[in-house]
């Protein structure tokens, strides 16, 4: 089970002056968390997948799952509902209502904030980051040192779960598909051991041969195509390294 370490260091090669405040890592421990622990993450993963295309952010689910202990907190205030008839003439809501509004917003962040005192949060979104780290492990020879089975097997899920129904990927999760966005991420998956008769990968395979193939990627997509040697550095424009 994967656990959030909040503030420390994990590591002889980092240092910090004030006990790393805000740093958070995820780390796998498979003796982690109770039976019940393990099959609530399972359910959010599921719901997360059976969702994902209506919902493309977690929105941090396993993170709050953790901070929160599974459950809302005991003195949960009911929620306010505001009548249309004052939304539309623009009547000032009844005091109290405002004041349990405010009180459930309060307790709400109470409950997500980690120990040293910082929120922590997701950096989600973007498709073209983890492409060029995979295929920098990859062409170093690191990539088994530096990823667990379990860092891989998360990868991979991340990745399927925000393909796009038409078999591609885009440059962020809520993107439409793009050439840059499907061929790093289909040649991500590759890396990552998935073989080319998966279901979803053949899709994401047609989706990149129906839009032109890999050479109708960006610069910066045969860029990457370059360093892992699939790609001829004479067919993409120059630039300069501080762009690479």
């Amino acid at each position: 089970m994967w656990r959030l370490r909040v503030a420390t260091g994990g590591s002889p090669f980092l240092t910090s002056l004030s006990d790393f405040p805000g740093r958070q890592t995820w780390e796998f421990d498979p003796e982690a968390g109770t039976e019940e622990e393990r099959r609530e993450v399972e359910r959010v993963r599921e719901e997360f997948t059976r969702r994902r295309q209506e919902r493309k952010h977690s929105s941090d689910a396993l993170m709050r799952l953790q901070l929160t202990g599974g459950k809302p907190p005991a003195d949960q205030l009911p929620p306010v509902r505001v009548a249309q008839e004052t939304v539309a003439s623009a009547t000032a809501p009844d005091e109290n209502a405002v004041d349990v509004t405010l009180k459930r917003a309060v307790r709400f962040y109470e409950t997500i904030q980690a120990e040293d005192g910082h929120w922590a949060g997701d950096y989600g979104g973007p498709l073209f980051l983890m492409p060029g780290l995979l295929i920098t492990l990859y062409v170093t020879g690191a990539l088994d040192q530096v990823l667990s089975a379990e860092h891989k097997r998360e990868m991979v899920r991340y990745l399927y779960n925000h393909q796009n129904p038409d078999g591609g990927w885009g440059l962020h999760i809520e993107g439409h598909s793009t050439m840059f966005g499907s061929t790093l991420n289909y040649v991500s998956l590759r890396i990552l051991g998935e073989g080319p008769a998966n279901p979803a990968m053949t899709a994401g395979r047609e989706w990149i041969l129906s839009h032109g193939g890999a050479t109708a990627s960006t610069s910066w997509g045969k860029f990457w195509l370059c360093v892992l040697g699939v790609h001829d550095y004479r067919g993409i424009n120059p630039m300069p390294p501080e762009l690479t």
